[in-house]
């Protein structure tokens, strides 16, 4: 589908790939090139004459964002009784890396990421980074209600069982603490318990520190949960990074 020219650049066989594309979507896309570029992994990157990096690593950043908005708006509205820590351990649950990988392969990104990796390495993160970026394309080619409307009916819809996933759970404080000790790191937990007026009960905030660095933090109900959270982003930073290939 793809062939690389000499000075870097791609051609692409666009009818095909706007084929698959409308197929992984569910509607027309507008800007066809922005999409294509969501399939650019960074191995894969190119340089335009003017030294413009091309690979998908900017649309994944504002992807990330906007299905962490879309995934806080949807679960705020399902779950109105649910307080904070409740409704961002449902987000974490579905923004989790393996599970966005599989995702990703079930919609068939898989067939279309462009990368110079091996395939024993793809299957970790690729592939849940550039559906992350095709999210990214969706609002900068159609706003934050399609990119929303593709999140809930294309992913969630057809290829999430959302009770599966609320009631499994993973964790994170021991792939980290696993990843610390592989890497010969010190990792610590610091604490702070404070009032929720609220609801008028104790919650705890943590911070989960790697080496004297913050790698994330989180509150909840309890030490555990708070945990769990810092872990959470901690984990999600250490994936993002490029720390675990």
């Amino acid at each position: 589908m793809l062939r690389k020219r000499r000075n870097g650049t791609y051609i692409l066989n666009k009818h095909e790939f706007r084929s698959r594309l409308i197929s992984i979507l569910g509607f027309r896309p507008g800007n066809l090139r922005v999409y294509e570029m969501a399939f650019i992994h960074r191995s894969a990157t190119h340089t335009l004459s003017d030294g413009k990096s091309v690979n998908n690593e900017r649309l994944e950043f504002l992807g990330d964002a906007i299905l962490d908005a879309i995934l806080s708006e949807y679960f705020f509205e399902l779950y109105p009784e649910a307080n904070e820590g409740e409704l961002t351990k449902l987000r974490s649950k579905l923004v989790n890396r393996e599970h966005l990988n599989a995702l990703a392969t079930r919609i068939g990104i898989n067939q279309i990421l462009i990368s110079h990796i091996n395939k024993s390495m793809q299957t970790r993160h690729l592939y849940g980074d550039a559906l992350e970026a095709l999210i990214g394309s969706v609002f900068i080619d159609k706003g934050y209600s399609r990119a929303k409307k593709f999140v809930i009916n294309q992913i969630l819809g057809n290829h999430t069982d959302l009770i599966e996933i609320i009631n499994t759970e993973t964790d994170h404080k021991s792939q980290v603490f696993q990843w610390t000790q592989k890497m010969n790191k010190n990792i610590t937990f610091h604490f702070v318990e404070d009032w929720d007026f609220t609801h008028k009960r104790n919650f705890f905030k943590a911070t989960l520190r790697i080496d004297h660095e913050t790698f994330g933090e989180g509150s909840g109900t309890s030490k555990k949960e708070a945990e769990q959270m810092a872990s959470f982003q901690a984990w999600k930073k250490i994936m993002k990074t490029g720390f675990i290939e």
